[in-house]
């Protein structure tokens, strides 16, 4: 248990990710996130998927290839966030979820939320 214990630690020194899957998107739901913003205020949007409270970042890229995205709000009322991670216009959703079904987690998609993926390029 200490091999295995130091050998991830040095991989995290080392900056090597010690993540199975570390270069795949989580899907992070099916539909995007509304969330009311204040103008000004820094979000962090999840990139990874791993979030648990999506559609912001929570620490659980630690470990990835992946880092959170700050959005600055430049006026106060809604944003509707991505959540499936494929959208093309981060971190706002740009439809990525309907028009990529066998792509993202889309309702007729054989992925699932919490699923892996290869990231949409």
């Amino acid at each position: 248990d200490q091999v295995r214990a130091h050998s991830k630690l040095s991989k995290k020194m080392s900056g090597v990710p010690d993540v199975e899957d570390a270069d795949k998107v989580v899907c992070g739901g099916k539909m995007p996130k509304n969330a009311k913003v204040e103008k000004g205020k820094d979000y962090y949007w999840c990139s990874c998927g791993r979030s648990k409270n999506q559609p912001f970042c929570d620490g659980s890229h630690a470990g990835t290839n992946f880092q959170p995205l700050k959005y600055t709000a430049t006026k106060n009322g809604a944003i509707t966030f991505c959540a499936c991670k494929g959208t093309r216009t981060a971190p706002v959703c740009d439809g990525t979820h309907f028009r990529f079904w066998g792509l993202c987690c889309g309702s007729k998609s054989n992925v699932a939320v919490g699923d892996k993926y290869d990231k949409i390029v």
